[in-house]
């Protein structure tokens, strides 16, 4: 297990970039309004931050942890205490479950975008808030610094478009709801 600035770095700057992929992928999807070259890019961004994600994990397992799930157990449980005042390690199988939706959502959205983009509702709700609730409690809650603000910051543009976007984006799923056209948009009756 070796510590540098340069591995605290790599560790710190990959999460950033998953954290900051994560929050522009799901500000195109609000904003997409059925449009396909913005949920392609939104794909994109989606997948490239699972991935960041990934090699935030590598770089913590292997720099921090020495692959060894005990010492990230443990570190955990030092962390929670520190900062709830309950030392709890069991954190970590949330981390673990966070990187398993993001793998699995994103290889759905790449294995059938169709019915990715028209799946329930309380699959896209249930998938996100889980997504929404660790990334919020990662940077807000257990962040520190400049991360915590910019965390607060990330979800505050993200409630704020998923409000004014809400009404123009597609059927379901990850576009959000449509709804019907205003009296008002109709032709008149003739």
């Amino acid at each position: 297990m070796e510590s540098s600035a340069a591995t605290d770095s790599l560790i710190r700057w990959t999460i950033r970039v998953a954290l900051a992929l994560y929050v522009a992928a799901l500000a195109l999807r609000l904003m997409a309004n059925r449009r396909r070259s913005w949920l392609d890019a939104a794909r994109l961004a989606w997948t490239a931050g699972c991935v960041a994600f990934l090699t935030h994990v590598a770089c913590a397992f292997h720099f921090v942890h020495g692959w060894s799930h005990a010492a990230a157990y443990e570190h955990t449980a030092r962390r929670t205490a520190e900062v709830v005042g309950w030392r709890w390690g069991s954190g970590l199988y949330l981390n673990y479950l966070f990187g398993i939706a993001w793998i699995a959502d994103a290889s759905w959205w790449w294995a059938s975008a169709a019915s990715y983009e028209s799946r329930p509702r309380w699959i896209e709700w249930s998938v996100q808030g889980f997504l929404a609730f660790i990334a919020f409690n990662s940077t807000a809650v257990f962040g520190v610094g400049a991360i915590r603000w910019w965390g607060l910051a990330a979800t505050g543009v993200l409630l704020a478009v998923a409000w004014f976007g809400t009404g123009r984006a597609g059927p379901t799923g990850p576009t959000g709801p449509t709804r019907p056209p205003s009296p008002r948009a109709r032709s008149p009756r003739r």
